[in-house]
């Protein structure tokens, strides 16, 4: 809480211009570009980033497939999740998130406005419609941002059991899978302080359709989380 106060007050003088921002493009959205809205988003979260006290260490950049259409499967550990995928990953991507967040006081409004797709985990039929939605997307060419687990792990760098469901979507679509794992990027905003933190994202080697055609969705899930769980373990430590 500390920290998004400060925050906020670092940057009073730009917030009005960019909730005005906002309003504006979801109004009339038919009217602008998904990359216009989406590097709109990204400049301003990067002006966030600089002023958070945060270095972010990146890694893996080179991994990321060069053809779009791909998802993106990190662990979930806050809400600098968003923060950090936003800063370091250069081209657009929208996220899928679940059906909560599209209520959250002006959160819903920057979701809406870079066309997140919301998942009602209490209706299958709902579901299914979005899944079948992200993986047309996907063959077009959008990537895609998940988070495996549902909902956000609060042991630190520690992860909850990834949902198989959740890679229905990119299997459908035969694409590039990039497994994301996310350390100590807890501590931005759970750590209740404004002292420097240091927080990473690895971008790991995407794993392609050929390597899990015949795997099921729980063992496709079970793959990505140990790879991810790998790096943390090797990598938590770092600073």
């Amino acid at each position: 809480m500390k920290r998004i106060i400060f925050l906020i007050f670092r940057l009073l003088y730009r917030i009005p211009g960019w909730l005005l921002t906002i309003h504006r493009y979801n109004k009339n959205k038919e009217n602008i570009s998904f990359a216009q809205r989406f590097y709109f988003i990204q400049e301003l979260v990067r002006k966030v980033n600089q002023k958070s006290r945060v270095q972010i260490h990146c890694y893996g950049k080179e991994n990321l497939p060069e053809e779009q259409g791909y998802l993106m499967a990190p662990n979930h550990q806050g809400l600098f999740d968003a923060l950090i995928l936003f800063g370091t990953h250069d081209k657009p991507f929208k996220f899928i998130v679940k059906k909560e967040l599209m209520h959250v006081f002006v959160l819903k409004n920057v979701l809406h406005m870079v066309d997140a797709l919301a998942i009602d985990r209490e209706n299958i039929r709902a579901s299914v419609k979005v899944i079948r939605q992200a993986s047309k997307e996907m063959k077009e060419g959008t990537s895609y941002v998940i988070f495996p687990e549902g909902t956000r792990c609060r042991q630190q760098n520690k992860m909850l059991e990834f949902k198989g469901g959740t890679f229905k979507s990119v299997m459908d679509a035969k694409k590039p899978i990039v497994p994301v794992a996310l350390i100590d990027c807890y501590k931005v905003f759970d750590n209740n302080s404004i002292e420097k933190v240091n927080a990473q994202i690895h971008y790991l080697p995407p794993i392609y359709y050929d390597e899990y055609k015949d795997m099921s969705s729980t063992e496709v899930a079970s793959m990505v989380q140990s790879r991810v769980e790998k790096c943390i373990q090797e990598n938590e430590n770092k600073f």
